[in-house]
């Protein structure tokens, strides 16, 4: 299993747009076969912060992921204009 842990920061104004836009990528990437599990989450604090939980069975599927054309359309295109990427990070179990 690989997990993938990304912070994303929506710009001033376009928060409510980036949760529209995660909602979507979550219950599209949720049905992916090698998906294990898509959450996206919303600071409390701060409105304008997302955190995103991911899970995949293996390497090839985090790539599959990533070659998605709903990846692509949402996370590379919609989200990229709507704010940034904080942080990214890969993990695996111990």
């Amino acid at each position: 299993m690989i997990v993938l842990a990304v912070t994303w920061k929506a710009h001033s104004g376009k928060e409510s747009e980036v949760a529209r836009v995660f909602s979507i990528l979550q219950s599209e990437s949720r049905q992916e076969p090698g998906c294990l599990m898509y959450v996206v989450h919303r600071g409390q604090e701060d409105r304008s912060r997302f955190f995103v939980y991911e899970q995949y069975r293996d390497q090839a599927a985090l790539e599959a992921h990533r070659n998605t054309a709903h990846f692509k359309q949402y996370a590379r295109g919609e989200l990229a204009k709507l704010g940034e990427r904080v942080e990214g990070n890969l993990y695996e179990p111990i």
